[in-house]
């Protein structure tokens, strides 16, 4: 493999709608999404979609990420295999996530805390167990620390058992990495790696 990591641009649009459209979900996946969600507040949310009403939302979401990406709302790191997108890792400030959020799961911190918030994972599933995720989340620790960030913190489930579609990363990823866990929510923990 000649894996690369690079921030998602503008520029990579063609190929992050590639690696959703074509890549992400073949295994039968139960999640279909183009992970712009997490960025969307409740008013968000109900604008966008109740315009649907019960048609397919697929292109509906299409736009609404392609414009948090254009707008940099959207943020993270695409991986890549000789040119290809294999893996996804949104990652953002977590002063730029609403602080109603449409999912439930509120990641947001004011600015001046100076943290970012590590909230999915997604990786074609023939590059599963390579240590893609592995390799998205230290360059997320790396560029986080170079731009001054005093901590990342991830929100693993915890099971008891390993699941396969783990889009917020296993808990394990996290402590490889010198994360601690640091508070309980309802069906996450919160892990924190301290970068100063």
């Amino acid at each position: 493999m000649n894996i690369t990591i690079q921030a998602l641009t503008p520029d990579l649009s063609a190929d992050y709608f590639y690696f959703f459209e074509n890549r992400a979900f073949t295994d039968n996946s139960p999640y279909r999404c183009y992970c712009h969600i997490y960025q969307m507040s409740k008013g968000q949310q109900k604008a966008e979609y109740d315009k649907v009403d019960g048609a397919d939302i697929g292109p509906v979401s299409r736009k609404i990420a392609e414009q948090q990406i254009n707008s940099g709302v959207l943020q993270g790191y695409l991986a890549f295999d000789d040119g290809e997108a294999i893996g996804w890792c949104n990652v953002n400030d977590k002063a730029n996530f609403p602080t109603e959020p449409c999912t439930g799961e509120c990641f947001y911190a004011p600015a001046e805390k100076l943290e970012k918030a590590v909230v999915c994972f997604e990786i074609a599933p023939e590059y599963r167990g390579k240590g893609i995720a592995t390799a998205l989340l230290q360059r997320v620790i790396d560029d986080a620390k170079a731009e001054g960030y005093i901590a990342v913190e991830g929100f693993p489930v915890v099971r008891d058992e390993r699941y396969e579609w783990e889009c917020t990363g296993p808990l394990r990823l996290y402590e490889k990495a010198g994360f601690v866990k640091v508070a309980v929510q309802e069906k996450n923990v919160v892990m924190r790696k301290e970068l100063k």
